[in-house]
């Protein structure tokens, strides 16, 4: 009887540490492609994925995409969107310089109302004349709507050029003219999903 009660007793413990393990090792945040189950009942982003033929993430920008090359706009294909995402929204930007106070970076484009079923979008100029329709484009630094590719001079480093692309839940009212702040306040709420994608470039020596 001692003896079985032991053995009982033991399986109990065992069962309880395994159990115990196994909740450790579970994700945190919950499945469901990222919606809902977070820390604090905090909804988890949903991982999108951005390629790109024009270059890898991380890679030099080709000289066809800079604003030496004519700013040719690069594509981009969107996948693993999250469920209910309306429209993206991109931001694209140098990081290195640091301008104004507050200092800040350099926008080189800001778009938005991508419809999602476009999944991305085309090469195309710079104007943005051949992004999907309904898509919005902003004023960059240079006060004009268009993308402005990468422009650094030449030197011992790299500038590090960032797409920032934001799954939205429904599609932003804004004027052209909107400035950045406007941009990240007119998205609070409306986030659902984020990727960047990553390029470095620098001018060639004269």
């Amino acid at each position: 009887m001692r003896s079985r009660l032991f053995s009982s007793t033991v399986a109990v413990a065992l069962a309880m540490a395994l159990g115990a393990s196994l909740a450790a090792q579970a994700p945190q945040g919950g499945g469901g492609g990222g919606r809902g189950g977070g820390r604090g009942g905090a909804p988890a982003m949903v991982p999108m994925l951005l390629e790109s033929d024009a270059y890898a993430d991380g890679a030099i920008v080709p000289a066809k995409y800079s604003n030496a090359g004519g700013s040719t706009m690069p594509a981009f294909k969107i996948t693993n969107i999250p469920m209910g995402t309306v429209s993206f929204a991109v931001i694209f930007h140098d990081i290195e310089p640091s301008i104004g106070n507050p200092p800040g970076d350099v926008l080189h484009a800001l778009f938005w109302n991508v419809p999602a079923a476009s999944a991305g979008w085309p090469e195309g100029p710079q104007d943005g004349s051949k992004m999907p329709a309904g898509t919005v484009m902003g004023n960059n630094i240079t006060g004009k709507p268009i993308y402005m590719g990468p422009g650094a001079p030449a030197g011992p480093r790299y500038h590090h050029y960032i797409f920032e692309v934001y799954a939205l839940n429904a599609n932003l009212d804004l004027p052209p003219a909107s400035t950045r702040e406007a941009f990240y306040a007119a998205m609070v709420g409306k986030v659902v999903g984020k990727s960047a994608y990553v390029g470095r470039f620098r001018g060639e020596p004269k």
